[in-house]
């Protein structure tokens, strides 16, 4: 079933989307109207950056598909080999030729050194840890813009909390809500997580629960259940009509309302949740029957692959924002999916990581430049933070087989297109041992405010933290010179 984490109460932070999904039962009734007030006065906040008017890049992107490639890729065993290092830094794969001149991948990704000439390479994401070795603090950082405030003494997270900072997704789904009646933000096929902190970075934090987003927590390489987002099979499209019309008359009859509320707000998101609905256009989306099988095969016939295929046609459905997670714990089991390759590093990239991120991101690339959806949509492909140069070290406090490889974040790899960003460009450039940018550092901060630039949005505007105090959206540049 999907899952739309969320309770039948209001509060101050306002409906879940679970509540927008039961338009077609009673539980509509008691939706809260001055609730729904706020959202609509919210959603169509649509700030104009002048002072970012003309610069290229900036509002070149509509939609964004960030692939989160949770617990740590290997940036030189991938993106960023070192073939003349020494043999405990380069380690064992061979460099082969891409599309960008002079630019070398791992022999393990083939197909994306083929597809390279859609996007561009970034090879020096950095920062200095600063307590953030752990995967949460660093997933927390690059998803929300900003460092958390609080870790445990075990050097985990504390849970998720009203009072964090909203993960980028919410943000845009608030200030670019879509026209058509779909799924502004959706989230699969997992919650991020390590260990026992589930979702911390990937919620609405203090812009309230209404911005949360879509959770479709299934494996879309299995069969999945649609029932959320279709009718009700005991309420005919007729009933729904006239209980629809039902509630505008309740709405239109209450003057003590009327005057705290805008009764076209009111009646514009009831609209929505029953497009939405009688619509089908999300429930379409997801269902991947409706694909060919020689597409399905194209991205991989396993969760990752099917996870980006359904992306694309969230996006050609008109969905903002879709974040597909590396469908494991950032602290898992590397030889089943982790990319936390701390016990072994070589054999699972060889064998299971590369492969699927090589076959399902490439045909992403590929499918959505043949059909358009590239000049509109960014697509962001990165981890938390890659993986220690040398080999068996310790640089975060876990223990490492002499083939695995620790945490690192002083320097690491990211894979950015579309949206008019360059094509077929390295950006910025590693060391001798991929150890620490040579030039051009970028901060997670840095390629978050990137995205948000894209999208036409002020990295530097002002936001209001649930105390009312004002912050800045996120603590972070944006990259202009990725933009050709």
């Amino acid at each position: 079933m999907l899952n739309i984490p969320g309770r039948r109460a209001y509060t101050c932070e306002g409906p879940t989307r679970r509540e927008l999904m039961r338009i077609g039962s009673v539980g509509l009734m008691g939706l809260s109207l001055p609730h729904f007030f706020l959202w609509n006065d919210q959603a169509k906040a649509n700030p104009t950056a002048n002072k970012w008017a003309g610069a290229k890049g900036f509002g070149s992107a509509k939609n964004v598909v960030m692939i989160f490639l949770q617990g740590g890729p290997s940036h030189i065993d991938i993106w960023d080999p070192k073939p003349d290092a020494p043999a405990n830094v380069r380690g064992e794969f061979k460099p082969i030729k891409t599309r960008i001149p002079g630019t070398h991948v791992s022999e393990h990704m083939p197909m994306m050194a083929q597809h390279l000439d859609k996007a561009t390479l970034i090879r020096s994401m950095s920062y200095t840890p600063n307590g953030l070795f752990n995967h949460t603090a660093a997933i927390y950082q690059m998803l929300t813009g900003y460092s958390p405030d609080k870790v445990s003494p075990s050097g985990q997270l504390e849970p998720p909390s009203p009072a964090d900072f909203p993960t980028a997704g919410s943000h845009i789904s608030k200030m670019r809500p879509p026209k058509d009646p779909v799924l502004p933000f959706v989230e699969l096929p997992r919650p991020l997580q390590e260990s026992g902190i589930i979702g911390k970075g990937g919620a609405a934090g203090f812009l309230g629960k209404a911005y949360d987003p879509y959770r479709m927590y299934q494996d879309p390489a299995k069969p999945i259940k649609l029932e959320d987002l279709a009718l009700r099979k005991e309420i005919p499209p007729d009933r729904l009509k006239d209980r629809f019309e039902l509630l505008k008359g309740i709405n239109g009859s209450m003057p003590e309302l009327e005057k705290a509320l805008n009764a076209s707000a009111v009646d514009e998101y009831y609209g929505k949740a029953y497009d939405l609905v009688l619509s089908g256009k999300a429930k379409d989306a997801m269902d991947l029957e409706r694909e060919s099988q020689k597409m399905r095969e194209r991205y991989g016939l396993h969760t990752f692959g099917q996870s980006l295929l359904m992306a694309r046609r969230l996006i050609e459905a008109g969905t903002r924002f879709v974040q597909v997670n590396w469908p494991s714990v950032a602290n898992g089991d590397p030889e089943t999916t982790a990319w936390d390759t701390h016990a072994a590093n070589f054999g699972p990239l060889k064998n299971l990581h590369c492969p699927k991120l090589d076959r399902g991101l490439s045909a992403l690339l590929e499918d959505m430049d043949s059909r358009g959806l590239l000049k509109e949509t960014i697509v962001v492909a990165v981890g938390e933070f890659g993986r220690s140069p040398r080999l068996g070290v310790s640089t975060s406090g876990n223990s490492n087989s002499p083939d695995g490889r620790d945490h690192w974040p002083y320097c690491y790899s990211a894979v950015v297109a579309g949206a008019g960003i360059a094509r077929g460009m390295q950006y910025g450039e590693s060391d001798a041992t991929a150890s620490s940018p040579k030039e051009k550092p970028v901060h997670p901060a840095d390629l978050l405010a990137s995205v948000y630039y894209s999208l036409g949005i002020d990295p530097d505007m002002e936001i209001r933290n649930h105390l009312n105090q004002p912050r800045e959206l996120v603590k972070g540049k944006p990259v202009a010179d990725l933009w050709a």
